[in-house]
């Protein structure tokens, strides 16, 4: 006789679905109407079809790291289809806002159970993503501030140390105990062998494609400066400044563990090209507009995130999972 929940327990459902959700609005909107104000105090034309540029090309800088999730997750054996993971993977992005980030890991994972996922595995394949993605970026942002920026030893040497402590988890030997201590696999043995499938050419895989994925942030970032108007910018000369300022403030912001790394990823940000304004023709004070080019940035993938994950939830409704035989 099949056993149906019963009606108390599904309320509880709806009403824990109700408040994931409403905190999640919560914090996405203190976060955009406070970035909103900020930059709305300062007299500032902006060009928008840049605007646009910027924010198209921060989700599709996203892409390559959804790509890396989806491409972990089958190697420890769950059979998603790939849009239901880019799905789960763009709408868990506004768990970040959430104090604490633990909201990522249950949208993503919360959101691939219908697939057929176990959450557990899913959320072992979002740390190992996501840890992956800080360890490449704090690597790239170490590199050109020791090779072309030292005079920021300081941050170069934050750098390192960013990128040891969100690299050495993913060591795939450190990473498959760590994941047997957490009992990932629990009594699932077809899981437990999978975990040591999880090697160093599925971390190389991951530094390949999240370094394809800094680039074009940074490129993201170059779109957002040309929206404000300045004058005087060249891509390729100043690339290796757009990728360690965007890289290294992000790393900052998602360890610091403070809900979208508010003031870490913008302070971080703006000391990085205050410099960079100095020798540029601009009609504000250069640390002026270092700060509104953090804020700006912030706004511009904000509504990204929020845009594209409006489009993926209301528009598409997750299958099930690919039969692997």
């Amino acid at each position: 006789m099949t056993k149906h929940p019963s009606r108390s327990k599904m309320w509880l459902l709806a009403a824990v679905k109700l408040a994931i959700v409403g905190i999640v609005l919560w914090a996405v909107g203190k976060t955009l109407l406070r970035g909103v104000v900020t930059l709305w105090k300062d007299d500032w034309q902006l060009h928008w079809p840049w605007i646009i540029a910027a924010g198209v090309i921060y989700l599709v800088g996203l892409l390559p790291a959804g790509m890396f999730w989806w491409r972990v997750l089958w190697v420890l054996g769950q059979r998603t289809r790939f849009l239901d993971t880019m799905r789960a993977y763009y709408i868990g992005h506004l768990g970040k806002y959430v104090p604490g980030k633990a909201m990522v890991v249950v949208l993503r994972a919360g959101l691939l159970q219908p697939g057929g996922a176990r959450v557990s595995v899913a959320a072992a394949a979002v740390f190992f993503e996501t840890l992956t993605m800080m360890a490449v970026g704090a690597f790239w942002a170490a590199a050109i501030l020791a090779v072309w920026f030292r005079g920021h030893w300081t941050l170069c040497v934050l750098a390192v140390g960013l990128m040891l402590a969100a690299g050495i988890p993913t060591v795939p030997p450190l990473f498959r105990r760590l994941a047997r201590l957490a009992r990932v696999a629990k009594s699932d043995p077809e899981t437990q062998k999978k975990l040591d499938d999880i090697g160093y050419g599925t971390l190389a895989t991951g530094w390949i494609t999240m370094t394809v994925c800094w680039g074009l942030l940074a490129l993201s970032f170059w779109a957002t400066l040309k929206a404000m108007g300045i004058e005087g910018l060249d891509l390729i000369r100043d690339f290796p400044r757009y990728l360690a300022s965007v890289s290294l403030a992000m790393v900052a912001g998602f360890l610091s563990l403070i809900p979208g790394g508010l003031f870490v990823r913008d302070g971080i940000l703006a000391e990085l090209v205050e410099p960079y304004f100095r020798q540029l023709a601009i009609p504000l004070a250069a640390d002026v507009a270092a700060g509104l080019s953090a804020v700006l940035l912030r706004i511009v993938w904000l509504v990204a995130e929020v845009v594209i994950s409006g489009i993926l939830y209301f528009g598409f409704r997750p299958r099930g999972p690919i039969d692997a035989g």
